[in-house]
């Protein structure tokens, strides 16, 4: 299904670190062998994120292939002032082409004057054009990511010629109480489980509704109100009036 408000990017950088955050306890880190749903959603969030909206990732293409190299890290020891020394697998040469749109986040009503499609639209193209509005990562704080424009389906990818791929059952994110999207889901935070596949480079994410999912804990929603919200006029264009957007 293709979305009116939907946008597209190119984010690439040197290494990547994608995982299970249920495994990065301590200790060794392997990553992924492809971005998980979440990750990209935390990419987006940092190009620009609003409590009116939730980001929900389309696709990701492979554009470089796959490759993996370990490094000897000195993880901070918050026990003691010995030295220790762990290995993390991180994905190196990285570049993924992305395709996302964003909805209303029906758990904020207190913020439906801020329902501009048209506003929120391009704001984000212009976020996206200058790199974001906050540093991107890739998975992890160390590995520093950069984003711009691109054509989703353009260029050369590594895997085009690949018809399937399968990566089996993966890690897809986390659904804390702000962006419920059922009664199991209110109140909770929440993990989402889903099956990966790879057809022709391309990955179709499962919507979070169709994943399977685990409560975690109990959770609160953060508080948003009138008091808290600085709603800008925008013109016809959906440019906010005010510059410091």
């Amino acid at each position: 299904m293709k979305h009116d408000n939907f946008v597209e990017f190119q984010v690439s950088g040197d290494y990547a670190l994608f995982s299970d955050p249920m495994t990065r306890v301590g200790g060794e880190k392997f990553t992924y062998q492809v971005p998980t749903y979440e990750a990209l959603k935390g990419i987006l969030q940092s190009i620009y994120w609003k409590p009116t909206l939730v980001w929900v990732i389309d696709s990701v293409r492979i554009m470089n292939p796959i490759q993996t190299e370990a490094k000897g890290i000195r993880p901070i020891k918050y026990t003691c002032n010995k030295n220790d020394l762990s290995y993390y697998t991180y994905l190196k040469n990285c570049c993924y082409q992305v395709k996302a749109h964003f909805i209303w986040n029906e758990n904020r009503p207190e913020l439906s004057q801020d329902r501009n499609e048209n506003k929120h639209h391009n704001i984000a193209k212009r976020m996206i054009k200058k790199g974001g509005r906050r540093d991107i990562f890739l998975g992890t704080r160390e590995c520093q990511g950069y984003v711009e424009p691109c054509v989703f389906g353009e260029g050369k990818g590594a895997y085009d010629e690949i018809p399937e791929l399968d990566f089996g059952m993966m890690y897809h994110g986390i659904t804390y109480a702000d962006e419920a999207y059922c009664e199991e889901t209110k109140g909770k935070m929440t993990v989402r489980l889903w099956h990966c596949i790879m057809r022709s480079g391309v990955i179709d994410f499962a919507p979070p509704q169709s994943c399977i999912h685990r409560p975690v804990r109990e959770m609160s929603m953060k508080a948003f109100g009138e008091e808290h919200c600085n709603f800008q006029s925008v013109d016809k264009t959906g440019r906010d009036i005010d510059e410091s957007l």
